[in-house]
């Protein structure tokens, strides 16, 4: 997979994802949202890892710098 997520998108996923886990287990989160916000930061998590996000490619989005040619 093409990698398409920069650095600082892939931190905030991280940040979000380790806020979410936080929430629940100081038990401020529960019941379905819970589970619903630890599957979504369980995503976060996993895309931040592969540097991937497949929302980002039918709609040709990236965050990553991109290396200009120079002559």
């Amino acid at each position: 997979m093409k990698k398409n997520m920069g650095s600082a998108d892939r931190i905030i996923r991280v940040l979000i994802a380790l806020i979410i886990a936080t929430l629940y287990f100081m038990e401020i989160i529960s019941g379905t949202v819970a589970i619903v916000l630890l599957v979504l930061g369980a995503v976060f998590l996993l895309t931040s890892l592969v540097s991937t996000c497949p929302l980002y490619m039918p709609f040709g989005l990236s965050t990553c710098k991109t290396e200009e040619a120079t002559d």
